[in-house]
């Protein structure tokens, strides 16, 4: 139903930046919310940040001070920019979409975006 693609990954020194993009494509008018996560070699998916229909927003200690999520509606397009990079910020960067209905909750995943930070 709801389609999404990652791009903006690199390798990047610490302390630098990257912004992230995730482009959503079919029927957005039913998302509620969208969400970044990211998971490194060895560990499980992580929750990142999110932000809702309202644009409040949520992140997860680690990247609070340094990441910022937005929206472009227009462009059906979310942001991730990640300023004052870590190598511990390296790992797969995925954009999921979720959306409620009466038969339940869903979701969609991109395909991912390497993220490397360089120490």
């Amino acid at each position: 139903q709801v389609q999404l693609v990652e791009s903006g990954g690199g390798l990047v020194q610490a302390g630098g930046s990257l912004r992230l993009s995730c482009a959503a494509s079919g029927s957005t008018f039913s998302v509620n919310a969208i969400g970044w996560y990211r998971q490194a070699p060895g560990k499980q998916r992580e929750l990142v940040a999110t932000i809702r229909r309202d644009d409040s927003t949520y992140y997860t200690d680690s990247v609070k001070g340094r990441f910022t999520i937005s929206r472009d509606n227009a462009k059906n397009t979310v942001y991730l920019q990640m300023n004052s990079l870590k190598p511990e910020d390296t790992a797969v960067y995925y954009c999921k979409a979720q959306w409620i209905t009466t038969d339940g909750a869903f979701a969609s995943w991109g395909q991912g975006t390497q993220v490397t930070v360089s120490s």
